[in-house]
């Protein structure tokens, strides 16, 4: 069967996999209001906990992943990427080319997922948890029988929660590495900052507060400004300062060396999870 345009204003989405991922963007979809929560669904198996985060956004809630697959047009694999062969192989004959199917399972490449699913209609998005806020980095990569028109559809589901850019699926694995696994090391670098502040005689609720807005504050910057991150550095470092001291200390300790080499780690991961 031919692939078929999906409709911008009417289509259905279902999601494979009810985990905290497709729960972000699930809510940062029906909270940007792209899509009515009406218009979406995905299935409980075990943990009820899951589905009663889904129902409490309005989401349609299945027991099977087959009522998700009958009742959606778009279709996102949100299964981690240990069970994503066989999730997609048990569901391949409801996967007709008139589904166009999404994977978010981090180091699965579109080869793999196109051979399982009998088809290249399926488009591979590697977002992150910020979508839940409207404030996700997402990109994303076409397979073989995915239309333009498909990818601008993606593009506009997950523009609704935050920014996507399209790239070569070679890119993948750092992309995993930087902005799929990067929030875990802004929470842990906002949490450092707070117990500093703690150390330095702030109260906690004080410390946490100036911590996570001088990170939204400086993050904003850096993507309004349009001045390199090293500019707006030395915009707030006067000579013998404050900041230059701070700044002094966290080079001592190799604090760049080890966010680059924390990405490395997470996109070589990525790729280990690849040939598995």
């Amino acid at each position: 069967m031919e692939a078929m345009p999906i409709q911008t204003e009417s289509f259905k989405l279902g999601f494979i996999g009810p985990g905290k991922l497709a729960e972000s963007i699930a809510r940062g979809v029906v909270q940007s209001g792209f899509l009515p929560p009406q218009r979406i669904s995905t299935a409980i198996h075990s943990n009820p906990n899951r589905g009663i985060a889904f129902q409490s956004l309005g989401i349609t809630v299945h027991t099977n992943n087959n009522d998700v697959v009958d009742a959606s047009d778009v279709i996102i694999f949100s299964v981690k990427p240990q069970v994503v062969k066989n999730v997609v192989l048990q569901l391949r004959p409801l996967l007709s080319k008139k589904k166009l199917l999404v994977s978010i399972a981090a180091g699965v490449k579109l080869k793999d997922l196109e051979e399982w699913a009998g088809h290249g209609r399926f488009i591979r998005v590697m977002p992150n948890t910020p979508s839940a806020v409207g404030m996700a980095a997402s990109v994303m990569s076409l397979g073989g029988s995915a239309t333009e028109q498909d990818g601008e559809l993606v593009g506009k589901l997950f523009g609704s929660v935050g920014k996507i850019w399209k790239a070569d699926e070679k890119m993948f694995d750092a992309v995993t590495g930087l902005s799929g696994s990067g929030p875990a090391y802004i929470y842990l670098a906002i949490e450092a900052l707070a117990d500093g502040g703690v150390a330095a005689g702030l109260p906690r609720e004080l410390a946490l507060g100036l911590a996570s807005q001088t990170v939204l504050g400086a993050a904003s910057m850096a993507v309004q400004s349009g001045k390199h991150p090293g500019q707006l550095k030395d915009d707030v470092t006067s000579p013998g300062g404050t900041t230059i001291a701070g700044i002094h200390e966290l080079e001592k300790n190799g604090f760049r060396g080890t966010l680059m080499n924390a990405v490395v780690a997470a996109a070589k991961r990525s790729q280990e999870l690849s040939k598995t």
